[in-house]
């Protein structure tokens, strides 16, 4: 989530820093701290190295390591029982076959893998470091990558067989963790900032990285190949089949800085266009990836004043979008008292919309009302405009409450539920419910200038994570799907969950009938499929029916969990008939925890790959012919 590079200009304000008496003992407490380290360089043994400079290296890991260990204590963030599906859970090590489904695949179905990514935590929970800098916390979209697949095959005779398998996303700091059998980076976004700046520091020197790779957020495909990947750096190859992580991703040394989670295949062309954040300049980069993989074609600075912290990016068949909102990442802030991550309420937001390989002078913007949106349904050019669909809310849950708050009661409160409001006052909603997230739409006429704003849909329930039928990226298109918030739920645990999912029908109006009564005019059709009572899923993916002759012909497939019985389920569920029963429910032999987002990859999978469970034979892989891939969210969106 930030730059390697340390040089920063600073420029803090004269009023005294927020954290003062912090450092009003900050350099005693350094001679108080260095005291153990300086033990530890007595006892260490003086010997002639050939290699003198990598015995200095070696010797100043190792002291720097004593520093750690003797200034800092690792501490685990509990979970509560109601958060008991939030916890990681071990890996496979052997794919298992499923057989417990009730209903019926569809004949029609296409064969492939339904991936989804999610947090789970190297050693059993997120953790907080308490030193006399103070205390720095993981935040709670932290925690190491892990993929769950379902793999669906068909025989000859017709019959399905249904294979799942999980597996850690093994990067570099994973396996330096792993190996050590310890925690070694330390927090490094949220908490007290000298505690904050200390890591960061600490964490550089040791490891070169200021922060962990954790890969816990999308899978998205390029020119046949897959990826993990989370925004705070460059993205892993997977092995599909295996779940082995291969490399990182760096279009063959071409690009140095993070990927967004969420890049985007270029209609037409099948470019990839990515973007990247670094919390020094530059602070947003764009990047033009060519559709076999192989070459960066195009990369340019936007040359914005700020890092801020884009989730991802859109495209239409000619331009780039971007979203430049008031959550920014900000190491002046940090060093001058203030968080790293913060969202500024008052702050400007604005839309930027550039040609595919335009330069910073290019860039239209268009000021919208401030808001803070990570995740869009779809952009696409209409005549003169360029229309944007999202989910827009008016305050952030990244990075959390301010340090010395109590966590669990900042977001139980942010959780709950939002009283319908009238026309015209439809973002007059309460400080603590400012992160609502409801679909949105914005249209920027590019020869006018103009732009207009409006909410798609009620407060009924929050909705995030959006996807729509992947083919239609970067073209108009009727249909979005999305994830629906409990707030009943949400609020009561503190952490978010997802009872059930809702289809937006963008070219039909709102009726009247809803699962609430609802004031505004002008909204959309909205469906719901709800999953039951304690049923949450998360990662929902659309999976397109080969043939099909219109955009909604497929299903909507996702990971659900019932906290009742603690039974992990995939659903399918017809895109048509939207608010019927799963066509069918694949009940998982283990629990798996709630997580992000999720894509379904169409491929012909080879009959050895369901012979030899519970093992998938790694040179499986070789032969598989990847059509194309629908990502719930990222192809599209994410």
């Amino acid at each position: 989530m930030a730059s390697s590079r340390l040089a920063v200009p600073l420029h803090c304000s004269v009023q005294r820093p927020s954290f003062s008496p912090n450092f009003d003992h900050f350099k005693a407490s350094l001679s108080s701290a260095f005291k153990p380290l300086l033990r530890q360089i007595q006892q260490l043994p003086l010997r002639v190295e050939v290699d003198v400079s990598k015995a200095v290296k070696n010797t100043s890991v190792k002291l720097l390591d004593a520093f750690v260990d003797s200034v800092f204590e690792f501490v685990d963030q509990p979970l509560l029982p109601s958060q008991s599906n939030f916890a990681p859970v071990d890996e496979l090590k052997e794919a298992v076959r499923v057989t417990n489904i009730q209903g019926e695949i569809p004949d029609v179905f296409p064969e492939g893998v339904y991936i989804r990514n999610g947090p789970n935590p190297i050693f059993g929970a997120l953790t907080s470091t308490i030193s006399m800098f103070g205390r720095s916390n993981h935040i709670w979209v932290e925690g190491e990558g892990m993929l769950h697949a379902l793999y669906f095959s068909k025989g000859l005779d017709g019959s399905w067989a249904v294979v799942y398998n999980n597996r850690p996303v093994e990067t570099e700091t994973f396996k330096l963790e792993k190996q050590r059998n310890k925690p070694l980076f330390l927090p490094a976004i949220e908490g007290d900032s000298p505690a904050v700046l200390s890591a960061y520091l600490l964490n550089m020197l040791r490891f070169g990285k200021i922060n962990k790779q954790i890969s816990n957020t999308n899978v998205f495909e390029h020119a046949g190949k897959f990826y993990s990947i989370a925004e705070n750096h460059e993205p892993q190859e997977i092995n599909i089949v295996t779940l082995e992580t291969l490399h990182d991703w760096d279009v063959n040394g071409a690009w140095n800085r993070p990927f967004s989670s969420h890049p985007k295949k270029a209609p037409g062309t099948g470019e990839l266009v990515i973007m990247g954040i670094n919390a020094t300049k530059p602070f947003v980069e764009v990047g033009v990836i060519s559709a076999d993989g192989k070459k960066l074609l195009h990369r340019v600075d936007l040359k914005l004043n700020r890092c801020s912290l884009c989730h991802e990016i859109g495209v239409t068949e000619r331009y780039n979008v971007f979203m430049d909102h008031p959550l920014s990442i900000d190491l002046n802030r940090l060093v001058c008292g203030g968080q790293l991550v913060k969202y500024e309420k008052e702050g400007d937001a604005r839309i930027g919309i550039m040609p595919r390989y335009g330069d910073e002078d290019s860039i239209q913007w268009f000021k919208v009302k401030p808001n803070c949106t990570f995740h869009l349904f779809n952009c696409f050019e209409n005549g003169d405009e360029v229309v944007i669909w999202g989910c827009r809310a008016l305050d952030s849950l990244i990075p959390g409450p301010d340090q010395g708050k109590n966590k669990f009661d900042w977001f139980s409160e942010k959780f709950r539920s939002v009283k319908s409001t009238a026309e015209g006052s439809a973002d007059a909603v309460p400080e603590e419910q400012l992160v609502f997230p409801r679909p949105y739409e914005w249209r920027m006429n590019m020869r006018t200038g103009d732009i207009k704003e409006r909410n798609l849909a009620g407060t009924e329930f929050p909705m995030d994570f959006p996807l729509i039928n992947g083919a239609f990226t970067g073209v108009k298109n009727k249909y979005g799907y999305c994830q629906v918030r409990d707030c009943i739920a949400s609020s009561a645990s503190g952490m978010a969950k997802y009872g059930g999912l809702a289809k937006l029908y963008f070219e039909e109006q709102n009726t009247g009938f809803s699962l609430g009564e609802n004031q505004e005019k002008g909204l959309i059709k909205v469906e719901y499929h709800m999953f039951g009572k304690n049923t949450f899923g998360t990662g929902a993916a659309f999976v397109p029916k080969e043939g099909g002759a219109e955009e909604d012909d497929g299903w909507v497939i996702t990971f659900a969990h019932n906290e009742d019985t603690n039974i992990s389920q995939v659903l399918v569920i017809e895109a048509k008939n939207f608010s019927s029963e799963p066509v069918a429910k694949i009940t998982l032999p283990f629990r798996v925890p709630y997580g992000f987002h999720g894509a379904f990859a169409p491929m012909q999978l080879p009959n050895e790959t369901m012979r030899i469970v519970p093992s998938l034979n790694p040179k499986i892989s070789e032969s598989i012919s990847c059509s194309y891939l629908q990502i719930g969210n990222c192809t599209n969106v994410c």
